[in-house]
């Protein structure tokens, strides 16, 4: 639902040096969000608070402890807060296209309030094709502020092998994933694909981009995309895997098997589960036709590279977890925050999910497909397709050439794209998850 209007003003607080600088979006019902800016009388940005007037939840002041988050929050509510005040209306192929670009000295201007970070710019990549993908997945341009911009985003410990910097938003709903020029570039070539992929089906594996942004600051350019998020904190992973379907050096190493919360690869799945993940006929077909679906859209696209990420939540490790700690009544606060956007839960992302979900209560399965391991233990599985920035160009031709002058060609993991989508079909569709015996 849009915002039906945008109110911006200033609070100088008596015997004080604080002013609130409130930013109001009302909704077109009865609710409206508020995003307090807190500067010094000299324009100096302090932090925020956010409150909500309806329920009248006051939460604590804020301060940015990054200046690249700081940017990113300050720019996200301004486009998206700007966007709102025009009127919605179709998608036109010049829209893919468009890039708007919005600069924030340090101590401000007519349009953006003053920050104690060094002076940056901000753009924001095809913001009227992102707004129709946020709302094709129901998210309220004020549930997407509030999500991003109400308190400090928390950055993930354990970033990928590919260097990026992931930031995570406190209710668990959105990633922000820097990436690379030429990923960036790929994404915004991708995009008028991408929509007609989504119009089609919006039930898919495949990475759901709410966003792309940039901030441009002391000659750096920092791209971002703003993601869904597959794996919620609030659900203790006790697996993680990162799966490509390629047995060449597909194995976690020392130093990752020493964290805290490992991410597994290809051959340690295959040796700690040769069972494979068992799932009842309806939630593995649906599950098998999704994947052939996104494998074939990734295959047209000439992409490669990319993974499953599996995080596997054992409810009976869970429950014996519990019974240690004595916590078994604090189940309650383990739960997932209702989301705010539509087929983003592991369960909902499967083609025809309703159909096999019909019996199932989600307040249980907390957004995971339920499956059982060869030891008959009960599991939630979250799941999404990852890394599909990776387009084949040369650099990968020349990397897949070399590699398997050395090593046996089939098994590298940067493959052609129509041998990569097969081997990464199969490999998904019989090695990990399997169809169970016992209905």
């Amino acid at each position: 639902m849009p915002v039906s209007s945008l109110f911006i003003f200033e609070l100088p607080l008596p015997s004080s040096d604080v002013v609130l600088k409130l930013i109001t979006f009302s909704r077109s019902d009865t609710d409206s969000i508020q995003i307090i800016l807190v500067t010094s009388r000299d324009g100096q940005y302090i932090g925020t608070i956010s409150a909500n007037i309806n329920s009248h939840h006051l939460y604590p002041l804020q301060t940015t402890s990054s200046a690249l988050k700081g940017a990113i929050q300050l720019g996200i509510g301004y486009t998206v807060g700007n966007l709102s005040s025009k009127p919605e209306r179709d998608v036109l192929m010049q829209d893919f296209y468009v890039v708007e670009s919005i600069f924030f000295p340090s101590e401000g201007s007519n349009l953006t309030p003053a920050h104690h970070f060094p002076d940056f710019r901000f753009k924001t990549y095809a913001p009227v094709a992102f707004r129709y993908f946020r709302e094709l997945f129901g998210i309220r341009p004020d549930d997407y502020l509030y999500s991003l911009c109400n308190e400090p985003l928390i950055e993930l410990s354990n970033p990928g092998a590919s260097g990026s910097v992931f930031y995570l938003t406190k209710d668990d709903e959105f990633i922000i994933k820097t990436v690379m020029h030429k990923e960036a570039e790929f994404l915004q070539k991708l995009l008028p694909g991408y929509y007609m992929n989504l119009n089609q089906n919006p039930r898919t594996l495949l990475p759901k981009f709410f966003g792309l942004y940039c901030v441009q600051s002391g000659g750096k350019n920092i791209r971002m995309v703003v993601m869904n998020n597959v794996l919620p904190r609030v659900v203790r992973m006790h697996l993680k895997y990162d799966l490509k379907g390629s047995t060449y050096k597909r194995r976690a190493s020392k130093k990752e098997r020493e964290k805290a919360k490992p991410t597994f690869k290809d051959l340690d799945f295959m040796q700690d589960v040769p069972e494979g993940l068992m799932l009842d006929t309806d939630t593995y077909s649906a599950l098998v036709k999704t994947l052939q679906r996104d494998c074939l859209v990734l295959e047209s696209f000439k992409i490669m590279d990319y993974s499953l990420l599996l995080g596997v939540h054992n409810i009976d490790q869970a429950e014996k977890e519990q019974q240690m700690e004595g916590s078994q009544g604090s189940s309650d606060e383990k739960r997932p925050l209702a989301q705010k956007a539509l087929y983003t839960t592991a369960m909902e992302s499967i083609q025809g999910a309703s159909a096999c979900g019909e019996d199932i209560d989600t307040d249980d399965t907390m957004g995971g497909i339920p499956a059982v391991n060869g030891k008959g233990e009960r599991l939630l599985l979250y799941i999404g397709i990852i890394d599909i920035l990776q387009s084949y160009r040369l650099i990968k031709k020349l990397e897949h050439t070399w590699k398997a002058l050395v090593h046996d060609g089939d098994t590298v993991s940067v493959h052609r794209p129509s041998f990569y989508a097969d081997r990464f079909f199969r490999f998904m569709s019989t090695t990990v998850f399997r169809k169970s015996s016992c209905e």
